[in-house]
Parts: structure tokens; sequence; C-alpha cells
């Protein structure tokens, strides 16, 4: 633990009669680390001094209380012992999508002398602050409640896009919807006849391809055509490495299975 500077409760009192308006100030010790965390947890900065709490256990820190509800964090700058850090606090009572949208009014390092230290704060720090404050009382203003993600609308028709093992994403040409067919010759999707499906070869890089999905998608949803993707069921050899009768539907005969080995067609052995 960092060992508390005796002098911070004075200069934050000093500090906090030369700020302009009525400012109190209130020194809290803390016996343990985690008693640092409610007000720092609070803290209104993404630079050194949200580095200073995150990254030491602070014995004590002081809060100013400001005339329309400003609240300044002051606490020990370490290993520098002629200085200190003052930063804003977040606003008590909105809620954090009132808030995460400002931009971290931040706070600064400051000289041990509370007539120098409130000349700083009173130039740097507290047009920031107070302009801060105002864009979250205006977010309030504006969105009460948070603005919730809606769910899709249900559609009519959907089209589910299948990766295959050989790298090609497609579909079957029954499940299709007649309305989808032209959207998906429109991003690069071929219809193969001897597969009975639309897919995009797997000859587009993994950029072009996931584009080209990307765009599909986009495009048939603005149509009212739900879009699902899935992955095809794995099989012992990708679609375009087995033989072509494998891939023949339909019209294709049934493959010939040959006699055993010293048996002819009649199912006489050989002499």
């Amino acid at each position: 633990m960092t060992s508390p500077r005796t002098d911070l409760s004075a200069f934050a009192a000093g500090l906090a009669a030369r700020l302009p308006g009525n400012w109190t100030s209130e020194y809290h010790r803390h016996p343990t680390s985690k008693d640092q965390f409610p007000t720092a947890g609070r803290l209104w900065d993404a630079g050194h001094v949200d580095y200073i709490v995150s990254q030491h256990v602070l014995g004590h820190d002081a809060v100013l209380n400001g005339p329309a509800g400003e609240q300044l964090y002051v606490t020990d700058r370490p290993l520098y012992r002629h200085q200190f850090v003052v930063a804003p606090l977040e606003p008590k009572g909105f809620k954090p999508h009132q808030i995460s949208p400002v931009h971290e009014p931040n706070g600064i390092s400051v000289p041990n002398d509370p007539v120098r230290a409130a000349a700083a704060v009173t130039r740097r720090v507290l047009p920031r602050y107070r302009a801060a404050l105002d864009a979250v009382r205006h977010n309030a203003f504006g969105q009460p409640e948070p603005p919730h993600r809606q769910p899709a609308p249900e559609v009519a028709q959907t089209l589910t896009l299948v990766w295959y093992p050989d790298g090609v994403v497609g579909a079957p040409y029954d499940s299709v919807p007649e309305e989808a067919r032209m959207t998906l010759f429109g991003c690069n999707f071929q219809y193969e006849p001897h597969e009975f499906a639309f897919v995009l070869p797997a000859s587009y890089s993994p950029k072009e391809r996931a584009l080209l999905v990307q765009l599909a998608a986009q495009r048939l949803t603005l149509q009212g055509i739900g879009v699902n993707f899935r992955r095809a069921a794995p099989s012992r050899l990708p679609l375009r490495h087995q033989p072509p009768r494998a891939r023949c539907r339909r019209w294709c005969p049934p493959p010939r299975i040959p006699p055993p080995a010293g048996r002819t067609r009649s199912g006489l052995a050989e002499n």
C-alpha cells in the first residue's frame, strides 16, 4: 500500500476554498484496499488518474462537492511527493446509457500549493467537466430509458445458406425461394445443374466470399426474406471430389456390383 501523505486533508480543504462558488471537502481514509473502490469506481477519467487508481492501493482520498452537483476526486500522485491528482467523478442518478456516450472530461496533476492547484483546476478541468455534465443531462432528457434492440419481424420465407466441407457456400435449389434466386445471381452465386444447387464457388478468396455472403444477406433481408446459416455435415469426400456418378440425381442408374472373384455372371465357378 502507498504510504498516505499527511497533508491531503489540508490540501483538499484549501483547494475547495479557492474554487469558484461554494465548494466543500470530504476527507476519507481507507483501512483496506477495497475501501477505495466505491468512490474510485466513479472516476470520470480515461487517462493517468484512472491508471493511478487501478494500479496503486491508496490509503485515502478526498471528494470536493460543488455548487451544482459537481464532484472532484483528489488523491496522491504516487512517486511525486509535491503533486496531487484531481479528476471529475461521474454524476449520480443517471443511467449508463446516458453517461457512456459522453467523452470523459479527465483529470490533471496539480502542485501541492492550493492556490496554484485551484487556478489549474478552474482553467483546465471545470470547463470540460461542466460541458460533460450538460451532455449527460441532455441525454437523460432525450433518452430516459435504454434504447433496447427490438427483435426482427416475422418473415414468411427463409433461405438457409450452407457452408460445405469443400469451402463452397450455397443452398439446394428446392430450398431457395423463387424471389431470392435473382438476388443470389446478382451476388455472384451460380446455379450448378449437376449439383442441383446455387453455389458461391470456393475459387473466391475467404474475404471475397464473406463480402458476397454479407451482401446477399443484406439484400435478401431487405426483400423480407429471412436468412439462416448452417454448416453441412462432414462427409468422407467433399462433394467436388466425389466421382461424377455420386453427384448425379434422379436419372443416374444404380452402380453395378462386380461378382466375387472366381465366379462368372451366371454364378458358376470358372475352371
